[in-house]
């Protein structure tokens, strides 16, 4: 007999869900609230969820009018689908029978909302048990949707096929697995092209827009039918519906980065109808999936000459959607002198750490104009929702956080700025032919009476800066000076884009040598984007600071003469900034720490800023957000002063321990379920860690092992919580605290190196992490390399247990093909630290890894980390010479390489020079024909041998 609901529970039940929804009566609210909690031990809650989801029509016997049942309804789709969430595993076979037999109804649903939660159910349980655990979950939902029946109303049609564009979304890998000879996929894709021509405008919209989600994997099944989609997509390219044709422009970008060879013949009639739909004023979303083509192209080598001829027809479509609308200057506000007012805590943007502990890796530099698209990253096993709503008790705070940024015309991805990303890729592909379409427009619109053009063609100026700046150099000398007078603009628009242009070009004022060009143009720009800091608008402000970041950037040390006064002005930002813009200060800060180093701990600067980041510091709770950036910014600071940052350091490392303390005890009370407590914001382990790193960095050896003797508990029991955190980002920081630990307080360290180094083994076992190496950038593999290299130059006794697996995990990271060029470095650093450490256990397997030891390090600058790797494996090479056959050359060129460190003879010279020529002169009387070996290498290394080894 089928499952029915009893009378009253059902009632009882749906009133507490109307409740839970009740924003209007919070004493309701939050007693709903517990009695659904409870509600959730009771065995047939999901059946009666699930009843009350699909239910069209308000029970007699319920106490609730059809708007309150309406809303009931709402709340139990969203508690179902949690449940299968959190408790799918748990869930009795019966009760998930007939959810699975049920909830379809729900997709038939008139109520659209309905279809919708309907919809994230069946997604959840197919993500939960797999679509193959519910064989009959996609031929219904494709019956449903192409109304195979003949008598499936539209709107069922509808909640069908937004179903499966989910299923497709959130399984689009493990559709395309074989089951049992087949792939589901190889069924789906027909079908969901003949859903294209679906007379319903959703339906063929959802299923051109399941189309893409597959486009990116290249599938069979996809490039087979790749010429009846495109014939589809022509087809579609004038459909009235202008999602349709949205989701036809993403197509083409999509299928341009996977198969180029299809669009290039069609580039030509692509150009019209892209810039057509391009320039529809009525539908914005449109408009940016089909300026979005150009980044594609422009990106993609095998397509660009194709569109080559087409430039003078685009560029100007560019330069159109670059100018703000009416409407853009409506919903932007904040257009006045609003310095004064502050911040409403919702306008302040999230913030997140971002380490500084990476050790030995370079990190590309980051365009912050706001240029550059926000993507989603997909989960590399396909099973991440890109679009599904969140729809727990939270839901409503993300749906509020969205809204704020579709609101706001500079928060979001908009024509405006996908015109000006798109423009800077063209430049920087195609660069005279550009600036040739480019430069009327200037010189018409950079003077023009009209604001908005105006604004729009300075934005402009600054999107080809990149790719034509050998072009516009030499007007700069004409344009720079009429920006630095934009600066004082009546419009706060255009003083801010203004900002961010000159920011563009700062590398070509900082480059600049004579003292009379910098005197007219650099030190110009610099006071002038100083003086913006202190706006009495606040986006001119924002942009202000994240334009003189540029300009640290690129000025770096040539900023040391002018420090002083930049920190005057900086501390009198602390004074005006309201919380908002604060963050971006700290940006500033800190990045003029980390280029002029030293000189910020003369007294006159010091004392200046110092006061302005403490009295921060001390008004903030250990709770705030905004103390990230600021423990960010004082890692980098402490760095700079070194041991200057001495009065001051007790409290920063006290407060850091209790802040990484806190967090680690949150966290084993939230995995141990204790009271409900949620897991720590790893954000504040990531800085504080750093901040520690820093300081026992800069100040005197005695100092730092002061500190770290003072923790309690103890500092190192910390650091192991840390070193096996579950996230990447605090152990990457817990490992480069391990290293600096090995270098500043190995005293302190050493009785503990038996329990840390098992732990660092994990780090380096690739078999088990690589997957979430990859995700991670290999941040936490390259640092934990970087730090055992550490502890065998540091504290080689204490490794002496651990040599032979130590050396197992290093040579399989050196061997690897699977990490990034960094990361070898590191771990053939390591590698060679350790042949200091146990030369005869690694000589044995020398042949191993000698050669990949070699390559790793050829192209890595001579620093005393280097020569201690060199002098290790140099011993190791001494004990068995004969190992070095296959790569003796390459072992000659870097001997022959190898420089004397410039700024005085260290220990590292002292000890590698005669390790160099012992190896030499073995080698010549080893090889009969030592000439002719030497011959083999090019006359350059052949000289170097000669004069610095007597050969």
């Amino acid at each position: 007999m089928a499952w029915q609901p009893q009378e009253e529970p059902l009632g009882q039940l749906a009133g507490f869900l109307k409740d839970s929804l009740s924003r209007h009566n919070p004493a309701a609210q939050k007693q709903a609230t517990v009695a659904l909690q409870q509600a959730k031990s009771y065995p047939d809650i999901n059946n009666y969820l699930t009843y009350l989801t699909v239910c069209r029509q308000t029970p007699p016997t319920l106490n609730l009018n059809d708007d309150e049942f309406t809303t009931a309804r709402y709340a139990a789709a969203i508690m179902l689908k949690n449940d299968v969430r959190d408790d799918y595993q748990r869930t009795a076979d019966a009760s998930l029978a007939y959810i699975r037999s049920s909830v379809l109804l729900g997709l038939q649903d008139p109520d659209a909302q309905i279809r919708n939660l309907t919809g994230n159910v069946i997604t959840e349980l197919s993500r939960q048990g797999g679509v193959v655990g519910w064989q009959q979950l996609l031929p219904e939902l494709i019956a449903m949707a192409g109304n195979e029946t003949g008598n499936v109303v539209p709107e069922a049609q509808e909640g069908a096929m937004s179903a499966l564009a989910k299923v497709c979304e959130d399984n689009r890998k493990m559709l395309d697995r074989d089951f049992q000879g087949q792939r589901p996929l190889d069924v789906i894709l027909p079908k969901l092209l003949s859903f294209t021509t679906s007379p319903i405008p959703k339906v063929r919209g959802l299923a051109l827009s399941s189309i893409n989600v597959f486009v990116p994997q290249a599938p069979t099944a996809l490039l087979v039918a790749l010429d009846p989609l495109m014939s589809r997509l022509f087809q579609l390219a004038n459909d009235p519906d202008e999602d349709v044709r949205r989701h036809v422009c993403r197509s083409f970008v999509l299928i341009a980065e996977v198969r180029p060879a299809k669009i290039a013949p069609y580039m030509e009639g692509l150009v019209d109808y892209i810039v057509t739909q391009q320039r529809n004023g009525a539908d914005q979303e449109l408009a940016v999936d089909a300026a979005e083509f150009w980044l594609s192209i422009g990106e993609h080598e095998a397509l660009r000459e194709h569109l080559r001829p087409f430039l003078p027809k685009v560029v100007p479509a560019l330069l159109d959607g670059m100018v703000y609308t009416e409407d853009d200057v409506a919903m932007l506000g904040g257009l006045d002198e609003d310095a004064e007012q502050e911040d409403k805590v919702e306008d302040i943007k999230p913030q997140f750490a971002k380490s500084k502990a990476a050790k030995n890796t370079t990190a590309n530099d980051v365009n912050g104009a706001g240029l550059t698209k926000p993507r989603t990253q997909p989960d590399p096993d396909g099973n991440l929702s890109e679009g599904e709503i969140d729809d727990d008790v939270d839901e409503d705070e993300d749906e509020d956080e969205d809204e704020d940024e579709d609101d706001d015309a500079e928060g979001g991805w908009n024509l405006r700025k996908c015109s000006g990303a798109a423009l800077d890729v063209l430049a920087s592909a195609f660069h005279h032919d550009v600036f040739d379409v480019t430069l009327p427009y200037l010189k018409q619109n950079l003077r023009h009476e009209d604001w908005l053009k105006r604004e729009a063609a300075v934005l402009a100026l600054g999107a080809i800066a990149s790719g034509c700046l050998d072009l516009v150099e030499p007007h700069l000398p004409d344009l720079v000076p009429y920006l630095m007078s934009l600066l004082d603009d009546g419009q706060p628009l255009v003083r801010s884009i203004t900002c961010w242009t000159l920011g563009r070009y700062s590398g070509w004022a900082a480059a600049l040598q004579s003292p009379a060009d910098k005197g007219t143009f650099f030190e110009p720009m610099m006071e002038g984007l100083l003086t913006k800091m202190l706006d009495n608008n606040k986006r001119v402000q924002e942009a202000g600071a994240a334009a003189f970041t540029s300009l640290e950037e690129q000025a770096r040390q040539g900023l040391m003469p002018y420090c002083e006064p930049i920190v005057r002005h900086l501390v009198r930002c602390f004074a005006k900034y309201k919380d908002r813009n604060i963050y971006l200060l700290y940006d500033c800060v800190q990045t003029l720490a980390e280029h002029v180093g030293p000189v910020l701990s003369r007294p006159a600067t010091m004392e200046l800023l110092m006061p302005a980041l403490i009295q921060r510091w001390n008004r903030l709770s250990d709770q705030s957000r905004e103390l990230i950036s600021l423990l960010e910014c004082l890692s980098y600071v402490s760095t700079a002063l070194g041991d200057a940052i001495g009065p001051f350091a007790a409290a920063l490392f006290e407060r850091s321990i209790r802040i990484v303390r806190d967090s680690v005890g949150q966290n084993l009370a939230a995995i141990n379920n204790h009271d409900g407590v949620e897991k720590p914001d790893k954000d504040f382990l990531v800085t504080g860690l750093d901040l520690v790193s820093a300081i026992v960095q800069a100040v005197d050896r005695h100092k730092s092992a002061e500190l770290v003797a003072g923790t309690q508990p103890s500092f190192f029991e910390l650091l192991a919580f840390c070193m096996e955190d579950e996230s990447p980002s605090v152990r990457q920081s817990a490992y480069a605290v391990l290293g600096d630990c090995a270098i500043y307080v190995s005293a302190q360290l050493k009785p503990f190196v038996p329990v840390l180094v098992p732990m660092l083994f994990r780090q380096l076992d690739l078999d088990v992490g690589l997957d979430e190496q990859i995700r991670a950038g290999f941040g936490v593999v390259s640092n934990a390399c970087w730090s055992s290299g550490e502890l065998c130059s540091k504290l080689p006794d204490t490794i002496e247990p651990f040599v032979d697996e130590l050396y197992r995990r290093l040579t399989s990271v050196v061997l690897s093909a699977d990490v990034p060029t960094s990361v070898h470095e590191n771990a053939a650093v390591a590698l060679g630290r350790l042949g200091m450490a146990a030369p005869q256990r690694l000589a044995p397997n020398l042949k191993e890894f000698a050669e990949a030891f070699l390559d790793a390090l050829e192209r890595v600058d001579w620093t005393e980390e280097k020569d201690s790797a060199f002098e290790g494996f140099a011993k190791v090479v001494g004990l068995n010479p004969q190992a070095m056959e296959s790569c003796l050359p390459k072992y000659f060129e870097a001997i022959a390489r190898y420089k004397i460190i410039t700024f005085g003879d260290t220990p590292g010279n002292q000890r590698l020079r005669p390790l160099f020529h012992d190896t030499v002169s073995g080698y010549r009387q080893l090889i009969p024909d030592f000439d002719g070996f030497l011959g083999r290498l090019n006359p350059v290394d052949q000289q170097a041998l000669r004069q610095k080894y007597n050969v």
